[in-house]
């Protein structure tokens, strides 16, 4: 696969919403980068959550749309946090090839509290708890899901642990999300931007991957700079530190772009990309959907569900509203 890429050069843009996998062969690295404008601004708007909510939602919608376009097959990719913050559950659900939902869950009376006590970054919002990643490939299969701790830890760093801990491939995760103006028709109007990379460290030899047993003083240059447990091959160690160097404001400007963030990291190495995945807003749920559901509920199950003679069904995802006749439920 690696020659069948496009040697990068500092040109062309994939523009917002199309996550661009990237490789530099001669670090062993591959990975994946995006800038999410349009599509990011549809969701968030539709839920009009608090501004905190928001940027924690809009974190994870960028992890997702990384991890879930490398999927080679048919399915969904839904990563979930639980947890005993202000905003308990986050949910973001990737359905390939392209299409994003999600929504967040949080107590809004606990939310104005750590926002008045200034305590609103994202481990501070989340508290303890996990996160979930699993991988749907549909009926007569079985799930894969892979859960990791997230006790007090924000979105990279426990995105980070479980690629180390869960499928031993060592990885750096960036993430980053703004508010910004944009010149519109009207004047100047507000809106979500965010952008991501991920970087993994995948050698041909398996060996590579583990921590060398080093004796005192042989800690290769830089690696005093990682905590004890990290990975310390050599070229691993320059695609951390080269990624190390990114500033969030180069992940979501448009004016930077993915191409031109990768070529600046890696030029001086030979970076190569790959045709980009573009990725939209668009909820799987339909009046189908939810009427199989129903049809599995109980008499007094679809008697407890009525409210003024309709069963009333709204997608907590995207905001429809589906009205069913409770007699189409009944038995008899």
């Amino acid at each position: 696969m690696a020659d069948e890429g496009q040697v990068l050069t500092a040109g062309a843009l994939a523009g917002d919403d199309a996550v661009v996998p990237f490789a530099v062969e001669v670090l062993d690295a591959r990975g994946r980068s995006v800038q999410l404008g349009p599509m990011l601004d549809q969701i968030l708007d539709r839920h009009a959550y608090p501004e905190p909510v928001s940027r924690l939602l809009a974190e994870m919608i960028v992890l997702t749309v990384l991890l879930g376009t490398s999927l080679k097959f048919e399915g969904k990719f839904i990563v979930q946090t639980q947890t005993d913050g202000p905003v308990d559950l986050l949910v973001v659900d990737f359905s390939t090839p392209s299409s994003v939902r999600a929504y967040a869950r949080y107590d809004e009376a606990a939310l104005d509290e750590a926002v008045a006590a200034g305590q609103t970054s994202p481990e501070q919002l989340l508290g303890n708890g996990t996160l979930a990643l699993t991988v749907d490939q549909g009926a007569y299969t079985q799930r894969y899901q892979g859960i990791v701790e997230l006790n007090g830890a924000d979105i990279e760093a426990v995105a980070e642990s479980y690629f180390r801990q869960s499928e031993q491939i060592p990885t750096t995760v960036k993430l980053a999300v703004a508010k910004i103006a944009r010149r519109g028709e009207a004047g100047f109007v507000e809106g979500w931007r965010a952008g991501g990379l991920i970087a993994q460290f995948l050698p041909e030899s398996p060996e590579r991957m583990r921590l060398p047993d080093l004796p005192g003083g042989d800690v290769p240059e830089g690696a005093e700079d990682y905590e004890a447990g990290d990975e310390f091959d050599d070229a691993w160690l320059e695609v951390r530190a080269l990624v190390d160097t990114i500033e969030a404001s180069e992940l979501i400007d448009p004016e930077v772009g993915v191409e031109r963030l990768l070529y600046r990291l890696f030029h001086e190495r030979g970076v190569r990309v790959f045709p980009s995945d573009r990725v939209i807003d668009d909820c799987s749920c339909s009046r189908e959907r939810i009427g199989n559901v129903l049809s599995g509920f109980s008499a007094e199950e679809i008697e407890e569900s009525i409210e003024d003679g309709a069963i009333k069904v709204t997608c907590e995802f995207c905001g429809t509203l589906y009205e069913f006749d409770p007699a189409g439920f009944r038995e008899g």
